[in-house]
């Protein structure tokens, strides 16, 4: 009966310490999968954000310049061998490699203007491809509707104020009448002020048939750095100057890359702090069973055999404190989130992650258990049999 509440006890003491291994490995891994997929739903929101944000790239026409400045005193620069852009370089555009990425592309001609609706006033004219340009500028909201027809035109907020002129109403352009289509609710930037034609018209009014003063275009850069893009594009596209505007998104990346970073440093800590209970519980766990070792090899179980069972149930316990800490992250990742990225972020339930963590937690959990099993393994029968 005392020989029976001994093995009961023994068996009772292991099971705690499994759960305890399970524990922590569990909390490792789970630390592990919560800030992996906190910083990879920050790193998504941001691609989002950038792809949303409009044209990330601007090909404007080459031109070799000289600034002239004395005595920290500059004055206006002189620019010369002036390339032009034009409509037969959109086309070449799509020729590129990634040519796959580029999402939208918007060109646009630019041009002063003399506009009179009720009130009269300079303006800065801009003809553009409305399907392209809506496409891309999806922030703008209008009062009325985009120009969808010959002869109709789009306002900005204080163009529309100092013209005097609302949906409806007739503008004159340079003796060309237009019917105001729209108006763009503000802005805050310099559209507010910009008068908006169809590309063709704009070409017409301005008399530059077929040219272009910029191009700008949307690249979606997630499988591909955009310098790249504008190598390749710079490429096709000799005379111009390609451009992009990265310096926001720069920032924050890098924002991103230090909290990854950061985790990745929490994530070592805390998965050393793991292996080491596993460690510690494993070889408490061999020494409490040295009885159960020395009946094995008295029976004849070999070194090898007696590892195997050590191995095969740490790789058991770590495949279940891989699967609990995966779930235990994915939840905690799912509800901070957005705390954390101060953003409407969606983390994704990725099967490659599980398949990761669990995998991260048998390496850490066996890795672990090597020693002690080769302890019970090289441990003397005859020593063991004198605790039965």
């Amino acid at each position: 009966m005392r020989l029976a509440d001994i093995s009961f006890n023994n068996l009772r003491r292991r099971k705690s310490k499994m759960v305890f291994v399970i524990l922590g490995l569990a909390i490792g891994v789970a630390t592990v999968v919560a800030l992996f997929s906190i910083t990879a739903a920050m790193r998504d929101d941001l691609q989002d954000k950038i792809d949303q944000f409009g044209a990330n790239i601007v090909i404007v026409p080459q031109a070799r310049e000289l600034s002239l400045s004395y005595g920290n005193i500059a004055v206006s620069g002189v620019s010369y061998d002036v390339k032009e852009l034009s409509q037969e370089d959109v086309p070449k555009i799509k020729t590129i490699a990634f040519s796959g990425n580029i999402a939208t592309i918007a060109p646009k001609l630019l041009g002063a203007v003399q506009a009179k609706g009720a009130g009269e006033s300079r303006a800065l004219l801009v003809g553009v491809d409305f399907p392209a340009e809506l496409r891309m500028k999806k922030w703008w909201e209008i009062n009325g509707a985009a120009p969808s027809r010959e002869g109709e035109i789009l306002l900005g907020s204080r163009a529309a104020g100092v013209l005097m002129s609302r949906p409806g109403d007739s503008l004159t352009i340079d003796g060309r009448k237009f019917t105001v289509s729209g108006v763009l609710k503000e802005t805050g930037s310099q559209e507010d002020s910009v008068l908006y034609v169809e590309l063709s018209a704009a070409q017409a009014l301005l008399g530059k048939p077929g040219k272009l003063s910029l191009i700008e275009v949307s690249a979606l850069c997630k499988a591909c750095p955009i310098e790249d893009i504008v190598g390749q594009l710079s490429g096709v596209l000799p005379n111009a100057k390609v451009s992009a505007l990265q310096q926001a998104w720069k920032a924050r990346r890098q924002t991103v890359d230090q909290l990854t970073n950061f985790s990745l440093a929490v994530s070592a800590v805390v998965l050393a702090i793991g292996a080491m209970i596993v460690l510690t519980t494993m070889m408490s766990s061999v020494k409490e069973r040295t009885r159960e070792i020395g009946i094995f090899r008295a029976i004849g179980f070999r070194r090898t055999h007696i590892a195997r069972i050590i191995l095969l149930e740490a790789l058991v316990v770590s495949v279940v404190g891989g699967v609990l800490g995966w779930l235990a992250g994915m939840i905690a990742s799912s509800l901070t989130a957005p705390y954390v990225a101060q953003a409407a972020v969606t983390v994704n339930w990725n099967p490659a992650l599980a398949a990761l963590a669990v995998g991260l937690s048998a390496m850490v959990g066996l890795g672990s258990s090597i020693y002690p099993a080769m302890q019970a393994a090289n441990l003397d029968p005859a020593e063991a049999l004198r605790f039965i």
